[in-house]
């Protein structure tokens, strides 16, 4: 028989956060979240709290924790739009419908007692967060940024009776055959035409230009994505929480900032080293070793996950994006990296997945986010 509680103490907790590092041991694709982050995330950090309610369930079958689910209602997401959705995130069950089935009745009937009527996923808090359900690719390894599933997983969830609402690309980008000048004279062309210039991080530490132009790329991100699927405003504890987040990982190697006249950020792409590895040698715990191992990928990556990429709404279309293409180009001809990870494009993006085919690009992974009306 299957049990769902809410988790309500920090050892349910423990069990709730540490359930996927059991359920994929031995997984050579699974990379865990940092354990540290987790437990502050979930614990009730006031940079989420202020914006969502949620609540976190773990299922047990005679003692042993078999599942787990969140439940979030978004507030800003919801009042923007004019809906009524309960997201799910943080899904992990064994192959068990019963599991399953109780997991997502859990989070239906939180959103249902706060008035929602519709049950959506996977997806976080943010468009920063973990989102979409692998339906495609599980033979390759996940991203920091993902959520790795075994391949049963989208079973489970159309067995409870979701549907599709939308699906992401992601792809492996290659130097390309031979070499092409174009988007380095494009990209020079451009930036001369629109008064813009790159900013040359390697005259300034981290510590200067983080703090210096953050505010400027979260008003790209917000600018350029505010119409995408699923994604909310920032609030400035969420900024200041993601840049904590992510400031080891930052390295101006991969950093592309195009500035005005008046140092105001216009566009950038943000590329992270593949930190997989060490991750999962740790179960996401940073330990001594596992912060010298990711330190050493940040100054010499074997791979690079494209994070994300944003210009603003009055320099699209105006050939800007051959800045950063130009600069994959340069990195991966170099023989710096063997390849980009462009993590996840929404299928309805065709302008931006319409940029690899100047790479030697490989479609290799889709995600699925689902729906259920729960009125």
């Amino acid at each position: 028989m299957v049990t769902v509680r809410e988790v309500t103490t920090k050892r349910d907790m423990r069990k709730f956060v540490k359930f996927p590092l059991e359920l994929y041991r031995g997984c050579e694709q699974y990379v865990p979240l940092i354990y540290a982050d987790e437990m502050k995330l979930l614990g009730g950090n006031p940079a989420y709290s202020d914006v969502a309610d949620s609540a976190l369930f773990i299922a047990e079958r005679d003692g042993k924790v078999v599942g787990r689910i969140q439940a979030i209602i978004q507030h800003s997401y919801n009042e923007i739009h004019d809906e009524k959705r309960v997201r799910f995130t943080r899904f992990d069950s064994i192959n068990d419908t019963e599991v399953s089935d109780a997991l997502f009745a859990a989070a239906e009937n939180y959103g249902k007692s706060r008035g929602m009527n519709v049950i959506c996923g996977p997806l976080g808090y943010s468009d920063l967060d973990r989102e979409g359900l692998l339906i495609e690719g599980f033979e390759y390894e996940a991203t920091f940024e993902e959520q790795y599933n075994y391949d049963y997983y989208p079973t489970l969830v159309e067995h409870y009776g979701f549907t599709k609402e939308i699906d992401w690309l992601e792809f492996r980008l290659f130097a390309p055959d031979e070499k092409d000048d174009r988007f380095a004279k494009i990209a020079e062309r451009v930036l001369e035409m629109h008064k813009l210039h790159l900013v040359d991080l390697t005259t300034m530490s981290k510590n200067v230009y983080i703090p210096k132009y953050a505010d400027g790329i979260f008003h790209c991100i917000d600018e350029c994505y505010k119409h995408l699927y699923g994604t909310v405003p920032f609030t400035e504890s969420m900024k200041k929480d993601l840049i904590a987040q992510f400031k080891l990982l930052v390295s101006e190697k991969y950093l592309v900032l195009v500035c005005d006249e008046n140092e105001r950020v216009v566009s950038f792409a943000l590329a992270f080293p593949a930190i997989g590895e060490p991750l999962r040698k740790s179960g996401g715990r940073l330990t001594l070793g596992t912060i010298f191992s990711l330190l050493k990928l940040v100054k010499k990556p074997k791979s690079v996950d494209l994070g994300l990429v944003a210009i603003l709404p009055e320099y699209q279309n105006t050939g800007l994006n051959a800045v950063y293409v130009n600069h994959m180009m340069q990195s991966l001809s170099s023989g710096e990296i063997t390849h980009y990870e462009t993590n996840l494009n929404l299928e309805t993006n065709v302008q931006v997945m319409a940029q690899w085919k100047y790479l030697n690009s490989k479609q290799h992974k889709r995600r699925r986010a689902y729906f259920k009306n729960i009125v």
